[in-house]
This record gives structure tokens, sequence and C-alpha cells, in this order.
């Protein structure tokens, strides 16, 4: 860079040089921004897309316009990567550009200006000039095609710089995940068919073998087959279970529990013995009272 050919006395100018020294001593992998060799006062920059949203791995350039009264005054920002956040080759509106002067701050530099803007990235663009509104699916894919190749801008030289900022970013951005891809079904029916071939323990023979009809039962007649099924022993129907009822039906189907005969025997005869015996004692009674023998009872009782 053609230091000589600028006043450095001059506020904006070693201001400019102090930040470009800074940058390059001190690089980032999320940006990177240079001057043109021409002019110090106009800068491209690359940024990478912020983490965990739809711009992640995109890689993003722009132009940065300083004005002569820099720091005082906010530069311009301005996309030249399709990205469906921000217009392209338009001056975009932050805080931190010159359409809010009033925010600017001259302790602010342009490292501090891309760090805003790649927050500004995900946040809801609100109707401001230069900004769109895509879907997240197609930033997705802006993102990812990003990467194949740097925007065309400019003369050849300010081209030049684009490709080598575009091959920086490269080299410190993460490779894009290969989307795995499942083998087709016809591959997977194919390879199932391999492993049944390959099986030392295939059926298939057998199973032939056994589907084979047996040529003597097919040889015989109609007469012979009724005479073969009648000498066969007759198969059994499987005796099927009793259906389990109900608990309200259950009672009315339980078998009563009877007592033994014997026992009922044996019951009826000492009944029978005992009646006898109180009858033979009361005729013994009235029999001896009916003879005189009743006072021994009354003087007893």
């Amino acid at each position: 860079m053609a230091e000589d050919k600028y006043n450095l006395k001059n506020p904006a100018v070693k201001r400019i040089l102090q930040e470009v020294k800074e940058m390059q001593s001190n690089p980032s992998d999320d940006f990177m921004s240079l001057p043109l060799e021409e002019n110090i006062f106009e800068w491209q920059f690359a940024i990478r897309g912020p983490r965990d949203s739809e711009f992640e791995r995109g890689i993003y350039h722009g132009r940065i316009q300083l004005p002569a009264e820099y720091p005082f005054k906010p530069p311009s920002f301005m996309l030249l990567t399709p990205n469906g956040r921000f217009e392209t080759q338009t001056k975009i509106c932050l805080s931190i550009s010159n359409h809010h002067p009033e925010h600017w701050q001259p302790s602010w530099s342009v490292r501090t200006a891309l760090v805003a803007l790649i927050a500004f990235m995900p946040t809801s663009p609100n109707g401001a000039l230069g900004s769109l509104e895509y879907t997240k699916e197609e930033r997705r894919v802006l993102a990812i095609k990003s990467r194949d190749v740097a925007p065309r801008y400019g003369t050849p030289e300010r081209q030049k710089l684009i490709d080598e900022i575009h091959d920086y970013m490269l080299s410190k951005a993460p490779p894009v995940p290969q989307a795995t891809t499942s083998p087709a079904p016809e591959e997977q029916n194919s390879n199932r068919e391999d492993e049944v071939q390959e099986s030392p323990e295939n059926p298939s023979n057998e199973a032939t073998e056994e589907r084979r009809p047996n040529p003597s039962v097919a040889d015989t007649t109609t007469e012979e087959r009724r005479e073969l099924a009648l000498d066969a022993d007759p198969v059994q129907a499987p005796i099927e279970p009793p259906a389990v009822l109900p608990n309200e039906h259950r009672i009315l189907h339980t078998p009563q529990q009877s007592i033994p005969r014997q026992a009922d025997d044996r019951f009826f005869t000492w009944a029978a013995v005992g009646f006898t015996i109180a009858i033979l004692a009361l005729l013994i009674k009235k029999f001896m009272k009916a003879n005189g023998h009743g006072a021994v009872f009354m003087d007893e009782s």
C-alpha cells in the first residue's frame, strides 16, 4: 500500500492505516476486510453467516465506503452476495451505517461494524431500507451457494482483492456436511437375495422335495383312495375348553355337594332307635302307674 501518497497527518488517514494494521495482525475467522490499493477509503469485506441460523456456513461479500470525516461520521455498507436478508448493491440501513449518524460513535471501527453486521443478519427486517424477507429455506440455499464463487464486481484490482478475501474465508470456514444417502430399495432387495443364495443352510431344496407329490398316491384310483381313507386312523377333533361364564352365572351351574349315603343311613338309624326308646319308656311308666307303682315316680319327681 502506497502510504506516501496520503497525508499521514490527516486524522482519517491516520485512523484508517491504524485499522489496516490491526486487521492484518489480528485476523478473525468470522470476517476479513481490507482497503483497495488505490483508495484506502474504499474497503472490501466478507463475513461468515452467524452460527445456529439459516445463514450459517455462508460467505457474504460487500463493500464499505468510509467518509472523509471518518471516524467522526459513519461509513456506508453494501452487500454483493445474494443472501435473502439484504438487497445486493444497495446501501443498507443499519444503526451503524450512514443512515443513522446519530447512533455512530467515533470509537467504533470497521471491525466493530462488521461484528454488528453479522449480528444483524438473523434479525427481523421490519421493513428497513434495503432489507429482504426470504424464507429460511431460501436463505439456507443461498448460504451454501455463496461458497461456490466470489461475486464479480468492479475493476480487476478490486476483483483480485475480493478473490483473495474469499479464499481466506473458505480456509477458515468449516466444510459443508454431505447428506448421507440411503441405498435404494432395489439395491436392498438385491442384497437380501444375495444373502439368501450365499446362506449355507438354505432349506429351499428340502422344501421342493417335500412339495413333490408321492407317485404311489398320485397313481392310485379313486376307489383305492377311499379304501386308504377308511383304513387310516380317524383324526379326533380337538376338544375345546369349556367357556368361562361370568361370575353371576357360576352359582347356577355349580353342582351341589351331597352328603355321603352312609352318613345318612346312620343318622336315620340312631334317630329311630332313640325314638323307640322314648316310646318304650312312656309305655313302661304308664303301665306301672296303672298298677300302683306311680307313687314311686311321684315321690322321686
